[in-house]
């Protein structure tokens, strides 16, 4: 069957030929380099939970799983942080009730802060009580690259105004990287961004961590965060190793037939 289809294939117009080489390696090269992800509950899923609540253990607050607040598995913080669900558009937490601007620059029955993604995600006050969101990440190879992803956004809580800034700084094991800054105007929300960072393993367990940089203070800036993912960084050599199988299978059959009308 192989051998049949790559007769077709030369049998095709040059330019037709090269357009289904490139199809190919873009369609199965990042296949064949799908790696799992090394992120525990990367889309904040909340245990048998629909609605949106606190979490971690800010102060004197410390989550029970219901209305009082939720733990996150894998995750741990004592941040000022809220988990959102995708059609949520208030959180109940130790102070009240909070809720963020959305692209509707009011809370929206739609909840327009939604991620991308479809799934849940959190919001940190990253001007108040700034402290990490963090997971132990384990099964790392030292000297690898692994490539970090992540959606991430700015909003402004409800009843208050003034333009803020929101950044994510972000750790694994000993290397930071940020963020741009992001300005956010008042009331607002800054759309959700795709963000991928790459680091190096140092050891087989490393600590990874969210810090949620913001300001001003007392107009509360949020930062949010979603859809987290850490995989090994794919090997440009795996790429090239795949052309050169499929170039050789073409010459192969190319060869045979000639060799055959030649015969």
């Amino acid at each position: 069957m192989l051998t049949y289809r790559v007769g077709r294939f030369l049998s095709a117009p040059k330019v037709l030929q090269q357009v289904a080489l490139v199809a190919f390696l873009a369609v199965c090269a990042p296949t064949a380099m799908a790696q799992t992800n090394l992120i525990t509950n990367g889309n904040f899923a909340i245990s048998g939970g629909s609605q949106s609540y606190q979490f971690g253990t800010f102060g004197p607050y410390a989550p029970s799983g219901s209305a009082a607040g939720e733990s996150l598995a894998g995750w741990a913080s004592t941040s000022y942080g809220f988990v959102f669900t995708p059609t949520s558009t208030i959180a109940t937490g130790y102070y009240g009730a909070l809720s963020l601007y959305s692209t509707t620059t009011s809370p929206s029955s739609s909840f327009n802060n939604a991620s991308p993604t479809g799934g849940n995600f959190i919001a940190i006050d990253s001007a108040y009580n700034t402290t990490a969101v963090t997971q132990t990440v384990t099964g790392l190879n030292v000297g690898q690259n692994y490539t970090l992803s992540f959606y991430w956004a700015g909003a402004q809580q409800t009843g208050f105004t003034g333009a803020t800034t929101e950044q994510w700084q972000v750790t694994l094991g000993a290397s930071t990287q940020s963020t741009s800054v992001v300005a956010n105007a008042s009331q607002g929300f800054t759309g959700w961004m795709y963000q991928t960072m790459n680091f190096v393993a140092t050891s087989a367990s490393e600590q990874l961590s969210f810090l949620a940089i913001g300001t001003p203070n007392g107009v509360p800036p949020f930062a949010l965060l979603s859809n987290v993912s850490l995989v090994k960084a794919p090997e440009p050599a795996g790429i090239a190793t795949m052309a050169i199988g499929l170039l050789g299978l073409i010459g192969l059959s190319w060869r045979r037939r000639n060799a055959a009308r030649a015969a």
